[in-house]
């Protein structure tokens, strides 16, 4: 079972985080035997098609990975195969009192919490997509994550190293991601390296996402934000720019306008969660990576760890939560 348990707490005081993956936790056949298992899956992957005329299943199931490698047919399956989940948890009354989303995965918590409806969500995630592949800079780009070296070393590596390099994520205690110029991503990771760097994981993205390389895409999806409505409330997902909320009087079309353009602050959002006092994290969507995170971010009171990507791990997961076999 793809599960950390530190401790068993009765199911009626368990409050419960979702934390939704962002692009790069894509493979081809993610999310396959899901839909082959429930009905309530298929109809999410059905109503994707409908709505953006792209068969996000097939996509998903059958690659090549090329294509599901570009920013716009990725980030559309991650965040297909992550809302599918999400109605198969609602099946069995396990909803969230709190979210997050890495970058992508921000989208999948606010149509969860229906902050944008869910027509709309799917549209504005594949015009994100398209906007960000069509307006991508020209050159070589890379991202790459790097453990066990503080944030103010990173910055000031990145400043001193020649060519384009930024951080793009702050992931968790011990692991920020720098995006930029490959060349400038490599020596920077070697400098780091020297540095102490225990790890550099060269991530499967290409772009210089989160960096105000992208200043253009983010105008012109503001364009594309501005045209939907949003339901404003305090929201139970908790911001990549800030790590705190979404609250009634936010403006959300600046926040995701921003958010492009701007490092994604994923420590500070399992803090806030954490402190707001969630103790059962679970992991919706392709890969484990944000399980991970959590755990590296040695909180000090017992808390759950599940993810949930396949038939198994749902399985698991809701015998887990509930005490029921499925």
């Amino acid at each position: 079972m793809n599960s950390r348990i530190i401790l068993m707490k009765g199911l009626n005081k368990m409050k419960i985080g979702f934390l939704f993956p962002g692009q790069g936790s894509q493979a081809v056949g993610m999310g396959k035997d899901l839909y082959e298992a429930y009905e309530e899956v298929r109809n999410v992957y059905q109503k994707v098609n409908e709505i953006t005329g792209i068969d996000i299943a097939k996509v998903s199931f059958e690659g090549p990975e090329e294509l599901l490698n570009t920013t716009e047919m990725t980030q559309l399956a991650i965040l297909t195969q992550s809302l599918a989940i999400v109605e198969l948890l609602k099946k069995h009354q396990i909803i969230a009192d709190r979210m997050a989303g890495l970058s992508l995965g921000e989208y999948t918590a606010l149509i969860t919490d229906e902050v944008i409806d869910f027509k709309d969500g799917i549209e504005i995630v594949q015009k994100r997509g398209k906007i960000m592949q069509e307006n991508l800079p020209e050159g070589n780009w890379k991202m790459a994550a790097i453990i066990g070296v503080d944030k103010d070393a990173i910055n000031e590596i990145c400043d001193e190293t020649n060519g384009f390099v930024k951080v793009a994520n702050y992931n968790t205690i011990g692991q920020i991601v720098i995006s930029g110029e490959e060349s400038a991503v490599r020596e920077a990771s070697d400098k780091l390296k020297t540095k102490g760097a225990r790890k550099v994981i060269v991530l499967n993205t290409a772009g210089p996402f989160h960096t105000e390389k992208f200043d253009l895409a983010s105008k012109k999806f503001k364009e594309e934000l501005s045209k939907i409505s949003f339901d404003n409330k305090d929201s139970k997902v908790i911001k990549n720019l800030e790590g705190t909320p979404y609250m009634k009087d936010e403006n959300i079309v600046e926040v995701l306008s921003n958010h492009i353009k701007s490092p994604v602050k994923f420590t500070d959002c399992l803090t806030e969660m954490y402190k707001s006092g969630i103790d059962t994290f679970i992991e919706v969507g392709p890969g484990k990576a944000l399980s991970g995170f959590v755990k590296r971010m040695n909180f000090e009171n017992n808390i759950r760890i599940l993810n949930i990507n396949d038939v198994n791990t749902f399985k698991s997961a809701i015998k887990e939560l509930t005490g029921k076999e499925i």
